[in-house]
């Protein structure tokens, strides 16, 4: 049964958490869902061939986002799983995995992509994006509760 809960965990967490984080991008930068998932896709195949690839490349972003909230999911899962007292303190244990995930996605993953850059700072942008990035902790935080041994 502890098997089933986790596994239900990360895909719960992953897949709602990485949905949430794509409307959170759209509403933050003022673009359609459309154009994330677009930017999204970017990542890997590059700007260019992201934004001509239509439906297709929207798909494959979706895929990715998914793809990346599922990973990201079960490192805390599967990281957390035997410390009882994540359960009891989900919530700050959550906030700081968004700390963590925000500059791992920011200055590492992005950096690495297809884009091959840091993100412009202005403070707006960066508390809009940190509190994307607390919520995406929460939520996956919130779903591993109950997979803690």
């Amino acid at each position: 049964m502890r098997a089933r809960s986790t596994w239900l965990a990360i895909l719960l967490g992953g897949f709602i958490a990485g949905t949430i984080d794509v409307g959170a991008a759209a509403l933050i930068s003022g673009r359609g869902v459309v154009f994330i998932l677009h930017v999204i896709a970017g990542g890997l195949i590059g700007k260019d061939a992201a934004f001509s690839g239509g439906a297709r490349t929207a798909v494959l972003g979706l895929l990715l986002q998914w793809a990346m909230a599922i990973l990201i999911a079960a490192i805390y899962v599967l990281g957390t799983r035997t410390r009882g007292a994540i359960s009891q303190m989900w919530v700050p244990s959550g906030i700081v995995y968004g700390i963590v995930v925000f500059f791992v996605m920011n200055y590492v993953v992005v950096p690495l992509s297809a884009y091959h850059r840091l993100p412009k700072f202005t403070a707006a942008g960066f508390a809009m994006n940190m509190a994307a990035m607390l919520l995406f902790g929460l939520i996956i935080s919130f779903f591993a509760r109950r997979s803690v041994r």
